[in-house]
């Protein structure tokens, strides 16, 4: 079940700085909000976790976090428990990445799944990547500008699941193809929260660190463009794919952003999520 914790003094629920040693990788500190720690981080700082850590990170995966994923893990127990197995929680959205700096975190800053696949595509570090999701069309499209763009980068394969759950049986065979891969990065593209709960359900039966970057594949391949430099600083990124996709996404970005601003501004604290 779910508690309220709040503040004997009545302030806003501050974030606690949290240093958390991940076995042979560097400590981190994290910002709560709304239960889920998100990162303090940059790009390099998140791009030398990875390379540095891929050893201790195979077999867990990292969550890219938003208002959208943060709202839903206050509000459901079991992807509240998602996010907090996670090795950790990236702020991909910037009100995320502000939250931290206004809660005793100055460094914080916003580090995104699309940006973070091209910061490690752009570095000849050995590492091999396999893409797990979205269209086969979409793809084609992404491997055939990732070969052209990044032609050192090292593809272990690319997989489309069918749009439905999966047996046992078909889910033990696309996981032996991973593996078979050799594949250091699984880039997971289902949306959230289907690639969040894939990679718990996957955790410690996939050799290599999985990251669920949503619509990365779609922005990668070309068929969705990214806002404008001048609207992700304006925390209107949101608003630029609302307006690309209102029918999806009206209710995700209207009724989760009006109800991460009460929660996080409403007085008495934060609800915080119990596992």
């Amino acid at each position: 079940m779910k508690k309220e914790t709040g503040t004997a003094d009545g302030k806003k629920a501050e974030s606690m700085a949290k240093t958390e040693p991940e076995g042979g990788m560097a400590e981190k500190k994290c910002c709560d909000i709304l239960g889920t720690k998100i990162l303090v981080t940059n790009m390099a700082d998140t791009v030398r976790r990875i390379e540095t850590g891929i050893e201790e990170l195979r077999g867990r995966y990292i969550c890219v976090g938003n208002v959208h994923t943060t709202v839903m893990a206050h509000d459901d127990a079991h992807y509240h428990k998602v996010q907090r197995c996670a090795a950790f929680v990236l702020p991909d959205g910037k009100p995320l990445s502000v939250y931290s700096r206004k809660h005793g975190f100055p460094e914080a800053e916003r580090v995104t799944g699309p940006d973070l696949m091209l910061a490690l595509f752009g570095r000849e570090n050995g590492l091999r990547h396999y893409f797990y999701g979205s269209s086969p069309e979409t793809l084609a499209l992404l491997e055939q500008k990732l070969r052209r763009q990044y032609p050192h980068l090292l593809i272990a394969g690319m997989e489309s699941p069918p749009f439905r759950s999966l047996s046992g049986e078909e889910d033990r065979v696309r996981t032996e193809k991973i593996n078979a891969s050799g594949a250091d990065v699984i880039w997971v593209g289902l949306g959230a929260p289907k690639q969040e709960n894939w990679m718990y359900e996957h955790r410690g039966r996939v050799n290599g660190v999985m990251v669920g970057v949503g619509a990365g594949f779609d922005y990668h391949a070309g068929n969705i463009r990214r806002a404008p430099e001048w609207m992700q600083r304006m925390s209107l990124e949101w608003l630029y794919r609302l307006l690309q996709d209102p029918k999806r996404l009206m209710k995700r970005y209207l009724v989760t952003n009006t109800r991460y601003l009460w929660l996080i501004h409403r007085p008495g604290g934060r609800k915080q999520g119990a596992v």
